[in-house]
């Protein structure tokens, strides 16, 4: 794939080190392509400018912040033909590590507009008119984001995440679930629960399920029983060695999923607020197009493409 015209959004407080425009002025420049730049300024900007750039007549639209600014992009992406460039430069860059993105700017740049760039297929999950990349959480886990700010990522970076996780412990209590899956019934209680899409957790190489592929046509649906101190080595222990655990942790996958909770519990899909349960997701296979470096095999089975072809 070679890019005539890429369209960067960036968002300017996500912590990129590198002077951005004068690295992508240098990198487009040598392959002779023709770019805009856009710069976000609050929340939903993102999605604005992405769907102004696809007016545009963009043939790549490039996301340069971390997950939250590539989410927003690539919510406005989702359905078209158009492909999405991401361009890392958060605390984490989650998406970029899933999708093996180079972490840095220039190779970055150079992948987007590089003809042995790769058009992946991944899928989406849908809530409502918002889709997600990553994953949807609720209880604990959606309270611990809640309480991650970025003026404390700025000061611990990942470390973070794990403060704000103490604090939102003393704030959770197991919640009863209620779980309708492709049509089966699932009831169960659990302090936390994760709907994925992609499998990388941020954390090392760390993955929620070795089941669990962003092109697969499926999304992965996880439950935390306790967070005791045992519950929560045991829960850690499986995930290092891929091995379920069963007495802490429920697993299911499906395309149709419906969760009621007593009582209500925060919902947060891909960073952002999305209100309280009860929820309805939708998977929406091969619903958006990533630029991907060459490798011989995808990391999992591709999902029919969503958009149509010709």
């Amino acid at each position: 794939m070679s890019a005539k015209r890429v369209e960067v959004v960036v968002n300017p407080a996500a912590g990129q080190p590198q002077p951005i425009l004068h690295t992508l002025n240098q990198v487009f420049g040598e392959a002779g392509i023709r770019w805009d730049v856009s710069i976000t300024q609050e929340p939903g900007d993102g999605t604005r400018l992405a769907r102004e750039a696809l007016e545009r007549g963009a043939d790549v639209v490039a996301a340069c912040g971390g997950d939250g600014t590539v989410m927003e992009v690539g919510n406005a992406l989702v359905g078209s033909r158009v492909p999405l460039a991401i361009l890392p430069g958060g605390t984490g860059d989650v998406l970029a590590v899933e999708l093996s993105i180079p972490p840095v700017l220039a190779d970055a740049a150079r992948l987007a507009c590089s003809p042995d760039a790769v058009e992946r297929h991944i899928d989406a999950g849908q809530v409502g008119d918002h889709y997600f990349l990553l994953r949807l959480v609720l209880g604990f886990t959606a309270r611990q984001i809640g309480l991650t700010t970025r003026e404390l990522r700025d000061r611990f970076g990942k470390l973070a995440y794990l403060i704000a996780g103490f604090q939102a412990l003393g704030e959770t209590a197991p919640a009863r679930y209620r779980l309708s899956l492709d049509g089966q019934e699932e009831e169960y209680e659990a302090v936390t629960g994760v709907v994925a899409n992609a499998g990388r957790l941020g954390i090392y190489d760390l993955t929620i399920s070795p089941h669990t592929a962003i092109d697969d046509g499926l999304l992965d649906v996880l439950a935390v029983r306790s967070m005791d101190l045992a519950s929560l080595s045991s829960v850690v222990a499986s995930i290092v060695a891929a091995t379920p655990d069963q007495a802490n942790l429920g697993y299911w996958q499906g395309r149709e999923i419906r969760i009621e909770s007593d009582p209500p519990q925060p919902v947060v899909i891909d960073g952002e607020d999305c209100g309280e349960t009860p929820i309805e997701i939708t998977v929406m296979p091969g619903a958006l197009i990533v630029l991907v470096p060459p490798v011989e095999e995808s990391a999992g089975q591709e999902a029919e493409p969503l958009v149509p072809e010709g």
